[in-house]
C-alpha cells in the first residue's frame, strides 16, 4: 500500500484515532481530496458518526484458529467508534469495500435482527453448547448500543437458554445489563473481559479517543465484581516503549478494584493496520516511533507484524520472553490467575416455545 496517503486535516477528526481514510486491500484505486482550482470557499465538515443496519441471517460466526481459546463468537456490530488507532479488527471493514482507516470509526453497521437469528441457532436439535465470545471483533458496548440495544437482547436469548457467554469490553454501557450478567454469573454462566490498555488518561485519549478513561474502566470493574461478575483484566495490548513499563501497575490497581483474572496480548499491526499505527506514532510520538516499531521487528523476524499461529498474540524472542516473565511474576504477586474455570454448559435448556415460528412444536 502506497506510503504517501495525505493524512486528514486533524480539525476534521476530533476524537479518532486514525488520520487517514486509507483504502483497503481489496481497492483497485485510492481516493483523495484535491484542490480543484477555483476561488471559492468549500465547507470541510467535521466527520461525523454514520450508522447503518445490515440483515442478519446468522448470528453466530466459526472459528476453527488453534490459538483461540473459543470457537465461535458473536459481534452485534461492525466497526467500532471507540477508535482505537491499534484495532487488530480494522481490516474487517475491507470486506465492505470501506476503508479501514476513519470508515472504520465513523462507518458502522449494526445488525437488529441478530438476537432473533440467535435464539433461531439455539434451537436447533443438532446445536451443542460452547462458550459464546461476545464482542471479540468490534466492542459489543461501544456508544451505538446504547441507543440500539441489540448486545443486551443477545444477552437476554442467552440469559433464557442457560447458555455461556464470555464478553469482551471497554464500555461503560456493559454496567446498564448487570441485572443480566449478575444472573448469568450466578449460574457459572459468564465472566467479563475489561480492557485496560494504559493508566496514562493522556496516552489513553491519544490512543483510544472514544473509549472511556482508565479510571472509568477501573471502576467498571469494581461495579461489575460487587455484582459478583467474575472479571478479567485484559493488558492488550501491550505497546513497547509505550505502555510496557506499566504492565505491573496495572494489574496492581485491576486487582485492587476487584478482578480475580488477567491476560495480555502483545502489539499486532495485521495487513492495514501497520500503516494506520506508523501514521499514528509519526503524529503523535515521533521521538519514540523508531523503537517502537524496532521492538515490535525484533518479535516477528524483522517484520510489522507476523501472523503465524501460536506466535501473533505475543510475539518471540528476548523482549517477548521478558514481558512475559514480568507478566507472570505480577500476576502472582497480585493473586490474579491467568486461567479460570471452564463455563457450565449442562444448565443449556431451550426454553418452551423459542426457535422459528415457522415451526411450533408438536406437543
Amino acid at each position: 500500500m502506497e506510503r504517501d496517503v495525505p493524512l486528514i486535516d486533524p480539525a476534521r477528526r476530533p476524537g479518532r484515532g486514525a488520520a487517514s481514510c486509507r483504502a483497503g486491500r481489496f481497492e483497485r484505486h485510492a481516493r483523495v481530496a484535491v484542490e480543484d482550482g477555483w476561488d471559492i470557499a468549500e465547507e470541510t465538515p467535521v466527520l461525523r458518526t454514520v450508522v447503518t443496519e445490515e440483515a442478519t441471517r446468522r448470528a453466530i460466526t466459526r472459528n476453527a484458529s488453534p490459538d483461540i481459546p473459543f470457537d465461535r463468537s458473536l459481534n452485534p456490530y461492525r466497526g467500532c467508534e471507540h477508535g482505537c488507532v491499534y484495532c487488530f479488527a480494522r481490516p474487517t471493514h475491507a470486506y465492505l469495500g470501506l476503508s479501514p482507516g476513519l470508515d472504520f470509526e465513523t462507518r458502522l453497521v449494526a445488525r437488529p435482527g441478530i438476537a432473533t437469528a440467535l435464539e433461531r441457532e439455539l434451537s436447533r436439535p443438532s446445536y451443542r453448547p460452547a462458550t459464546i465470545a461476545l464482542g471479540t471483533a468490534t466492542d459489543p458496548y461501544q456508544p451505538v448500543e446504547r441507543d440500539r440495544g441489540h448486545t443486551r437482547a443477545c444477552l437476554a436469548v442467552l440469559d433464557r437458554f442457560a447458555h455461556p457467554v464470555g464478553v469482551v469490553t471497554r464500555g461503560t454501557v456493559v454496567e446498564r445489563d448487570i441485572d443480566i450478567l449478575a444472573r448469568l454469573a450466578a449460574r457459572g454462566l459468564v465472566r467479563v473481559g475489561i480492557s485496560l490498555t494504559t493508566l496514562d488518561a493522556g496516552l489513553a485519549r491519544r490512543m483510544e479517543p472514544r473509549a472511556p478513561a482508565p479510571a472509568r474502566r477501573l471502576a467498571m470493574i469494581r461495579r461489575l465484581s460487587e455484582a459478583g461478575v467474575p472479571v478479567r483484566v485484559m493488558v492488550s495490548p501491550v505497546v513497547p516503549g509505550l505502555t510496557d513499563p506499566e504492565l505491573e501497575s496495572i494489574l496492581a490497581a485491576a486487582r485492587q478494584a476487584g478482578a480475580v483474572a488477567a491476560s495480555w496480548v502483545m502489539l499486532r499491526l495485521p495487513r492495514e493496520v501497520s500503516e494506520l499505527w506508523r501514521d499514528w506514532l509519526a503524529e503523535h510520538y515521533p521521538d519514540r516511533a523508531g523503537r517502537v516499531m524496532a521492538r515490535l521487528r525484533e518479535m516477528h523476524g524483522g517484520r510489522d507484524y507476523a501472523s503465524d499461529w501460536g506466535r501473533r498474540m505475543r510475539g518471540e524472542g528476548p523482549y517477548a520472553a521478558l514481558v512475559a516473565q514480568r507478566f507472570a511474576l505480577a500476576c502472582r504477586r497480585e493473586g490474579l490467575a491467568e486461567a479460570l474455570p471452564e463455563l457450565r454448559t449442562d444448565l443449556f435448556a431451550p426454553p418452551p416455545g423459542s426457535g422459528d415460528p415457522a415451526q411450533p412444536s408438536l406437543f
